[in-house]
């Protein structure tokens, strides 16, 4: 193994950056270049059919199977011109990741012809095998039918050879298998029971659009090195490793200037995202060695979701080429930075109003208010649901670490917005304002813009923020779906504005002015919601005990987190705004569970088999070359220069010899908990035993390890070391 290692570093002092050929110097000229979008359409349909795929896309509405058959045909005219062969239905099953059947064009005829075939039948709807698919108990073993459904508000693409369709997956039933189905039902659930609360004050908003902008962190490590670590290649991170010399300490790598392979690779994923209609707009170094950072410009919320789906399918493929492999875990290496996959929403109107942005007047501030403090009441009371919704065994690593945000759910607004809840609940008092009173709000929340220019400072320890127009979901993890996290977010939104519109529609009603109800209502909800409400430092000792004396859950485990998608409370909301049936919530509860089971299992295999057959025997084989060279000193040293000679190198056997044992003893150990855990039927209990009964043996095994790293002769170590994977330009 250590031959492999040192094979794989002489690979890697070969790389040097790959020169890209540019498709034009002008992005302008190739951006969405590959995107069947709305320039596409207009030129390859007919004003009919264009105007049917708007309206679908703008407001829902139906497409009719004739109109499918034009823009099916529209369609692969237009993937012909780019020499595509085959067509493929992709979706986000609950694997996390992104899937796909693709199908030639060509149908066989008799006579050994064939003829060219694309209608609205295979573009509308596809029959992919569902049953090797997660499904959580949602169909039987003999029901493996499953469907795709074509998703018009996204637009098609083609990678290769190959026209992408986005789409929604059902079961035979009907019960959604993927991300994309419940996201798709809370957007359109948001656009209702927002736009009805701003009636309150612009007429002319019809329409409100969630809109999402995702910050993918990554690191990069050479080809070479990963493919020497087995557990990078089965896991995506580290499960040994001891830290090196110099990590992130000098905090050097952050924003500083990126590596030529490095720039190299970011250069040719941005081209392939600009011809694919991603709009990558921002790169930099992270924190950590090797570790960067990629962003967009907000886009539409479903569409956004897709884009950073294909995002990392397309990093992978342009690593590759570079000699790389990317690393979404959350926490790949330990002691640096982990990855996370920070998610910045916001809502938008058909006027071009992004309703957490102030305006210039007492109105359109009142507006913003509205829509901000809804927010906080929406998360303050679903705070353990929107933990479960960023859950997971990687994410585990990464929350509370000195990086990321801790799993105690609380929302940073900052000292000036702060300030200004508390002049609210002084002014507005029960019953009616005072002229006087009315003035004086007015007066003051006119001032909100001038305020929140001057309101710069971020709190980075808090993982819901907000940052200026917008709030800022830290704690989603570097691999997740977004899909996940923005369904649960729209739709305790969608609650919480409907909750809200039926309060104030009831002072009106008992004849209190629209825009005074609007405030007493507000202000309940400050006084409600006031508890996770937190300005300071969220990795401190000090809020862990806060949050308890508050009422905030600090809920540190999966098993544990994901209780909420099965909490009556959460059954019944998403039911009620027919986003997800219990049936399908529980499945994914299910489905979550078993996929945290499975990966700790994974885990566990790999750190015995490496234990076992790397790490013990490269140790003995160490040792038995100390146990040589104390023989030999004997033979040339009397007594008591030996004593004195040979102290050191016997300290290291016996020390060696003593790790050795502890690592044999806890791999059995743990081998034992698992076979007890995999005789578990039921999933959240066999999730509890993988987490409480398996995975503690994980630190154990690892530190006693990377102690022996320590010790034992760089030449005759197994795996790439941490110095290696990470500082290798």
């Amino acid at each position: 193994m250590a031959i492999h290692r040192f094979k794989a570093l002489e690979e890697v002092l070969d790389r040097v950056a790959v020169n890209i050929d540019l498709p034009s110097d002008n992005v302008a000229d190739y951006y969405g270049k590959n995107v069947f979008g709305r320039d596409s359409m207009r030129e390859y349909l007919s004003e009919e059919a264009y105007n049917s795929v708007m309206s679908a896309v703008d407001t829902g509405s139906k497409i009719e199977r004739k109109m499918a058959d034009q823009v099916a045909a529209a369609m692969k005219s237009w993937a012909k011109t780019k020499g595509v062969s085959h067509y493929t239905h992709w979706f986000q099953p609950l694997t996390g990741t992104t899937a796909e059947k693709h199908d030639a064009f060509f149908t066989p005829l008799e006579g050994g012809r064939a003829i060219e075939k694309f209608g609205g039948d295979q573009l509308v709807q596809q029959e992919p095998d569902a049953s090797s698919f997660p499904n959580g108990g949602i169909r039987n073993t003999f029901e493996a039918r499953g469907y795709t459904a074509w998703d018009p508000t996204s637009p098609a693409f083609v990678i290769g050879k190959t026209l992408c369709i986005p789409t929604i997956f059902v079961s035979y039933t009907g019960e959604a298998l993927d991300f994309k189905t419940p996201l798709l039902k809370a957007l359109h659930a948001l656009d209702k029971a927002a736009t009805e609360v701003c009636q309150y004050f612009d007429k002319n908003i019809t329409k409100v659009t969630a809109t999402l902008g995702w910050e993918q962190e990554y690191f990069l490590v050479d080809t070479a090195l990963f493919n020497a670590r087995p557990d990078l290649m089965m896991t995506g991170r580290t499960l040994f490793g001891h830290a090196p010399a110099k990590g992130q300490q000098l905090e050097d790598h952050y924003f500083g200037s990126i590596p030529d392979r490095a720039t190299s690779f970011m250069r040719e994923l941005e081209v392939e995202c600009w011809l694919l209609g991603v709009p990558i707009k921002t790169r930099h170094n992270e924190v950590a060695p090797n570790q960067f950072e990629c962003a967009p410009v907000f886009e539409e919320c479903n569409l956004a979701v897709d884009h950073n789906q294909l995002l990392m399918d397309v990093m992978e493929k342009v690593a590759r080429r570079h000699k790389f492999r990317v690393l979404l875990h959350e926490k790949p290496f330990a002691g640096v930075n982990g990855s996370g996959k920070h998610n910045n929403w916001s809502l938008g109107t058909n006027t071009g109003k992004n309703l957490l942005s102030p305006g210039k007047t007492p109105k359109t501030n009142l507006q913003f208010l509205t829509f901000f403090i809804n927010t906080i009441k929406a998360v303050h009371d679903n705070a353990d649901l929107m933990r479960a919704s960023i859950a997971s065994a990687n994410n585990d690593h990464r929350l509370g670490a000195n990086e990321a945000p801790p799993a105690i759910m609380s929302i940073f607004i900052g000292s000036q917005l702060t300030q200004i809840f508390e002049e609210l609940e002084k002014k507005v008092k029960s019953g009616k304002m005072t002229p006087d009173e009315k003035t004086a709000l007015k007066l003051g929340i006119g001032k909100i813009p001038d305020i929140l220019l001057d309101n710069t400072d971020r709190n980075r320890t808090s993982p819901f923020a907000f940052t200026g127009n917008k709030f800022e979901f830290r704690a989603v993890g570097s691999s997740a779906n977004c899909a996940g996290a923005m369904t649960v977010l729209n739709s305790i939104m969608t609650d919480q504005l409907v909750l809200f519109k039926k309060e104030v529609d009831g002072l009106i009603n008992k004849g209190v002015e629209k825009d005074e109800a609007v405030f007493q209502v507000l202000v309940g909800y400050i006084k409600s919601s006031r508890n996770i409400l937190f300005e300071g430092n969220g990795y401190g000792e000090e809020w862990v005990k806060e949050a308890a004396n508050r009422g905030l859950n600090n809920i540190k485990t999966t098993p544990q987190a994901l209780d909420a998608y099965v909490s009556e409370k959460t059954l019944k909301l998403f039911e009620r705004h027919q986003v997800m049936s219990h049936r399908e919530q529980e499945a994914r509860h299910a489905i979550y569970l078993e996929t945290y089971t499975k990966k700790i299992q994974i885990e566990s295999r790999i750190i015995g088999d490496l234990s076992l057959n790397h790490i013990i025997p490269t140790a003995i084989r160490y040792q038995n070359l100390l146990i040589d060279n104390v023989r030999k000193m004997k033979d040339i040293f009397n007594e008591a220069e030996f004593k004195t000679n040979a102290s050191t190198q016997l300290e290291m056997i016996k020390e060696i010899s003593e790790r050795i044992s502890i690592i044999k003893l806890s791999v059995e150990d743990m081998t034992e908990s698992r076979k007890k855990a995999n005789t578990i039927e039921d999933h959240k209990k066999q999730a509890i035993a993988y987490c409480d009964k398996v995975k503690p043996y994980f630190d154990t095994i690892r530190y006693n390890a990377d102690k022996l790293e320590l010790i034992i002769d760089d030449e005759l170590w197994p795996l790439p070391k941490y110095r290696e994977m990470l500082f290798t330009k």
